[in-house]
């Protein structure tokens, strides 16, 4: 609730005006002395208030670091990696277009419980219910999603890129593959075709642990059918992930299901419109740095935090030194927590914005107290996200006064940044004009003062959130209408399908009908009957590029011999495989931190098959220590039929300190940071060695 200084062991309550100038000069004179490579960001905004991101990014962007770590460097980045070689750009994603399909091909995905389509309960049970339509699951375990499906594949965990380079085989050797659509919309196939054309398919569904003829059908439906795929962490986090993404794509484009109606459509947002043509990928990704000690990119300008620990233990000279942590809790959110609990304990300064004192604050120097979504204007991460024909957009309300001194997290970044001599001198009649009941007059006098200078320009955020803040009293609102302020053409089209007026004052339109409805609304509409998805391409050509030279010596690597012998070695020393993430209705990431909001729940438990209890002498209820690589943790055994022989799944987000004890079993305890992706360094969190013994 109030400023806090570590003194000692303990934390001191400070003035905001003594925390913002300590850190400031404590930032200026780390990057000063050790460069801007010193300093590093993680986190940003978390999902349900994103808004603070601009100002945090263009406060890391400012001290001249390239270095923004978050949670989706370690979940997504390997397939945006792919999207980038195959689509031309890394921001570019099919998603399935379930309102025209007939059939949903689902690899790692559980939207019953982990969602990521709106309303997606209502929307997939109607779904399964539906006898013209067809829901097909592949997931280790009976997940809830599986429960409601037509045809469940319980593949043997780890082994999905091999099952995936097998339909692919499978259907080209069969002669299913849409050719016409290859030949109009696909660049590389001839190149990648041996790679599918000699394989052994039915050996290889073999050591999936799946029924050839099954997997056949399935392909032979999804070639037939008017289809849709669609996956998630149970693949994007694990073996092979960067491949499967890739393979995914292949999968999509011999079967011509991508940028059609009922298969994959790109999203559009209201900042979007076609794409330009862009130079090659590997160019535009030489304009970013690597990680200096583990030689990783940034993917969409993010980092895996997986490297992070290393890249602060480093002797490096250029090795991290400062870090700020925002609407993040890398001590239980990333993987490695022990890991974690040494590097940060080496920095020269970590400075923690949160709602609540979480493990990674209790290590800070600094903790910054920030509103909380119910206190703030804000949004979440679907802000600016595509729709598809409708694109949504939502501001939320405070609804409660903050009881201490807690400020909007964007007001921290932005205090921070004036001290650090940031913001730019903002001329009397800007304020003014900012006072004043009409935007569009203060937007008037903002464009004259960015012609006269146009370099002030790099920080809007700043320049709004200190003149246009003053007045709505809020410096996230006031960015969010500076954003509204610059839309492109193209958005303009699509609002005026939406009931909105194209022309100069359509960013102040949109603005002022979101803030009269707080539940959000249509901003945008895409006409269907002239609307051409394959304009979205970045590439060159504007074609589906398959030939990525990247993935051509690990898809070699990817056979039934190979892969069957990795497994079984790996059995030998761990012969269980753990997976960290398994989603509840009450359990939210790192966000359920009062024990009494789960009470009467077995909120935290290891699930097992009962075949596995018997045979190690478990029962239901004991506790167990499950053992990895990395560390251990006790934990609740909890027997059930609901997942496979030889595969246990711990919840992902316990393991929380509350008034001073710790509530359940921390899942990143047991993650080994080494273990990870070699493209995008996201972690097997869905594939985690270990052994399990009596407590």
């Amino acid at each position: 609730m109030h400023p806090l200084k570590k003194i000692g062991d303990s934390f001191e309550r400070i003035p905001w005006d003594q925390a913002i100038d300590e850190i400031a000069e404590r930032l200026s004179a780390i990057v000063q002395e050790h460069g801007p490579r010193s300093l590093a960001l993680v986190g940003g905004g978390s999902i349900g208030c994103a808004l603070q991101g601009i100002f945090a990014i263009s406060l890391l962007r400012g001290m001249g670091s390239q270095y923004f770590y978050n949670a989706l460097a370690q979940e997504l980045t390997g397939r945006y990696w792919a999207d980038g070689k195959t689509y031309g750009s890394q921001t570019l994603h099919a998603a399935p277009d379930l309102d025209k399909t007939d059939m949903l091909l689902i690899f790692g995905w559980n939207p019953m419980m982990s969602h990521h389509t709106p309303q997606a309960r209502r929307v997939l049970t109607k779904f399964a219910k539906d006898p013209d339509r067809l829901l097909v699951v592949v997931d280790p375990r009976v997940s809830e999603t599986a429960r409601i499906a037509d045809i469940h594949l319980p593949i043997r965990p780890g082994t999905d890129a091999l099952l995936y380079r097998a339909m692919i085989s499978i259907i080209l050797n069969e002669g299913w593959h849409d050719q016409e659509y290859i030949e109009k919309h696909v660049s590389g196939f001839e190149s990648i075709r041996p790679f599918f054309a000699d394989f052994d398919g039915k050996a290889a569904i073999e050591v999936c642990g799946l029924d050839y003829r099954q997997v056949k059908e399935v392909c032979r439906l999804f070639t037939t059918r008017t289809s849709c795929h669609h996956s998630d962490l149970g693949v994007l986090m694990n073996r092979h992930s960067t491949l499967i993404s890739y393979l995914e794509t292949v999968l999509r484009a011999v079967c011509g299901r991508i940028g059609v109606e009922g298969g994959n459509i790109f999203p559009v947002s209201l900042r979007g419109g076609p794409r330009k043509r862009n130079a090659a990928m590997a160019e535009q990704e030489s304009r970013y740095w690597r990680t200096v000690a583990t030689g990783y990119p940034g993917i969409t300008r993010v980092y895996p935090p997986n490297v992070m620990p290393e890249e602060i233990l480093s002797e490096h000279p250029e090795r991290l030194r400062a870090v700020i942590v925002s609407g993040a809790n890398p001590l239980r959110s990333f993987a490695d927590t022990s890991a974690y609990e040494e590097a940060f304990g080496k920095l020269d300064l970590l400075v923690t914005i949160e709602v609540a004192m979480t493990e990674t604050a209790a290590l800070s120097h600094y903790v910054l107290p920030a509103m909380t979504a119910y206190e703030s204007w804000d949004a979440g991460l679907t802000l600016w996200a595509g729709g598809f024909p409708k694109i949504f957009m939502q501001m939320r309300h405070p609804v409660v006064e903050p009881e201490g001194e807690q400020i909007e997290a964007g007001e921290i970044y932005l205090r921070l940044a004036d001290k650090l001599g940031m913001v730019p001198e903002i001329p009397e009649t800007l304020y003014r004009a900012a006072e004043s009941e009409d935007r569009l007059r203060f937007g008037a006098a903002l464009v004259e003062y960015l012609k006269a200078n146009p370099k002030a320009g790099k920080n809007m955020p700043y320049l709004l959130g200190k003149t246009l803040g003053k007045k709505l009293g809020s410096v996230q609102l006031a960015s969010f209408w500076g954003a509204l302020q610059s839309l492109p053409p193209s958005s303009h089209e699509l609002a005026e399908r939406a009931g909105f007026h194209p022309g100069p004052g359509l960013g102040e339109e949109i603005f002022q009908t979101i803030l009269e409805h707080p539940e959000g609304i249509w901003v945008g509409e895409v006409d269907t009957r002239s609307w051409d998805h394959f304009q979205a391409l970045a590439t060159e050509d504007g074609l589906i590029h398959l030939d990525v030279p990247e993935m051509a010596e690990w898809i070699q690597e990817i056979d039934p011999v190979k892969e069957s012998e990795r497994l079984e070695l790996e059995e030998e020393e761990y012969p269980f495989i753990m997976s960290s993430g398994r989603h509840m209705d009450y359990n939210a990431n790192t966000q359920m931190r009062d024990p009494a909001w789960n009470k009467g729940k077995r909120a935290c438990t290891a699930i097992m098959h009962p075949a596995d209890a018997e045979k190690w002498g478990f029962e239901d209820g004991q506790m167990v220590k499950v053992i990895t690589e990395a560390g251990q943790e006790t934990i609740e055994l909890q027997v059930t039929n609901g997942t496979r022989p030889g595969y246990i799944m711990i919840p992902h987000g316990f393991g929380l300190i509350f008034q001073g004890k710790t509530y359940g079993a921390n899942a990143n305890r047991l993650t080994k940071n080494t273990h990870r992706d070699r493209i995008a360094g996201t972690p097997y969190h869905r594939y985690i060695r270990c052994s399990v013994k009596a407590a």
